[in-house]
């Protein structure tokens, strides 16, 4: 048997070469088209967003001379506003017209600035701002409100 040489067969007769694969060179233009489709998108849900997280229950409050109430914890003075209107500092019955008076010697007195304030059920809520107001303008500017145990808890039981 002998051996032999095969020529290839080209068209053309000239040879075939493999070429190498190029990868496309990197683009360095940044892609704006997601980036407008993403802002679009996120402007979309906070327009609809917005309008629902304010508060859907339409409220008129009283205007009162209170500020931000801070947080400290001492020996509390307490005023009572009776069902007909009346108040008293600890025991003893005061006038409208002189509380806020009354306060603010009882607060040169005091070095801590807490009162109690035990509110009537029957007395309006403004009423209770207004009062709550004059103990901020004599001096008073941590007040809590005092209530009983035992009232409706709101979630369908009783309390």
């Amino acid at each position: 048997m002998g051996a032999g040489v095969v020529k290839s067969q080209d068209s053309g007769g000239t040879r075939r070469r493999r070429r190498a694969h190029r990868h496309p060179a990197a683009m360095s233009e940044i892609n704006v088209t997601p980036f407008v489709d993403v802002m679009l998108v996120l402007l979309i849900i906070f327009m609809v967003a917005a309008p629902l997280m304010t508060v859907g229950v339409p409220v008129e409050l009283p205007k009162t001379a209170a500020e931000a109430l801070p947080t400290e914890q001492q020996e509390p003075l307490v005023v009572s506003l009776t069902a007909d209107g009346r108040i008293a500092i600890m025991t003893t019955e005061v006038p409208e017209g002189e509380l806020v008076t009354r306060l603010r010697g009882i607060a040169a007195e005091r070095d801590d600035d807490k009162v109690f304030l035990r509110a009537d059920g029957a007395i309006a809520y403004e009423r209770v701002m207004q009062v709550m107001g004059a103990l901020n303008a004599g001096g008073f500017s941590n007040i809590g409100l005092v209530t009983d145990t035992g009232g409706p808890t709101l979630d369908g039981g009783d309390g």
